[in-house]
């Protein structure tokens, strides 16, 4: 397994990545940190048959997903990914996207074995995290450095197929774009995600501030965010 590659080929949306490694049709699937649910909508309307439970931790992203009414392949529920709250082989797939670095590190492991209980025999787990690296990290990691936390992630799932809890099926690496019109909105989407108390001096919002500028007259707010999927299974 690799944290990170020299070179990535491919810029898509993710969507088109865990379309063509997954089969999603008249599974049973859970999302384990779904935030807005924009990825989770996705999955919901293509295909068929598809019934989706999908988790958040974040209680005021939670109650917002609750006002959702027009999804009635999805149930929505408040946990953690460290005890989720199903029977044991309830799933076909599990999908966690740039949200398993999020679980508090004494908690990563336990999460794994968590995912193994609701597990279905033969079934998958897609796990994508952002790589440390990029224009979108660079600013970030200015009041949000998650290198300590990324690396802990990698280091878990690793672990993890190395003990031969899982298998690794398949590890892919590739661009996500990400558009921002203005700098309110990054301030709006990232400075005041929800999941995190982002407390920033005045100081280090304009140094924020000044970095995306810089970035915005060179990209006009496209972002290519490297990410790595590791596709799971259980031996």
């Amino acid at each position: 397994m690799k944290l990170n590659v020299e070179q990535i080929d491919r810029t898509c949306p993710e969507s088109e990545i865990f379309e063509s490694v997954l089969s999603l049709d008249h599974k049973k699937i859970l999302e384990l940190g779904c935030g807005d649910a924009s990825i989770t909508r996705q999955i919901a309307r293509a295909g068929n048959g598809r019934t989706i439970i999908a988790t958040e931790v974040d209680t005021i992203q939670h109650q917002k997903n609750l006002l959702i009414d027009d999804l009635p392949n999805v149930d929505f529920i408040l946990s953690g990914s460290e005890k989720i709250p199903v029977e044991d082989n309830s799933f076909d797939i599990i999908l966690m996207f740039k949200s398993f670095h999020h679980v508090p590190l004494e908690l990563m492991q336990q999460s794994l074995f968590e995912i193994k209980r609701v597990l279905k025999p033969g079934g998958l787990v897609y796990i994508s995290e952002p790589v440390f690296d990029g224009e979108f990290n660079d600013i970030l990691r200015l009041f949000h450095d998650e290198k300590v936390v990324r690396q802990a992630a990698f280091n878990t799932v690793k672990k993890m197929v190395d003990d031969k809890v899982y298998e690794l099926s398949e590890e892919l690496f590739f661009y996500t774009p990400v558009l921002f019109e203005n700098f309110d909105q990054y301030a709006e989407k990232v400075i005041g995600a929800t999941h995190s108390d982002h407390q920033l001096s005045d100081e280090l919002y304009r140094t924020v501030k000044q970095k995306f500028d810089t970035a915005y007259e060179n990209n006009q707010g496209n972002f290519a965010i490297p990410i790595r999927v590791d596709l799971l299974q259980l031996i």
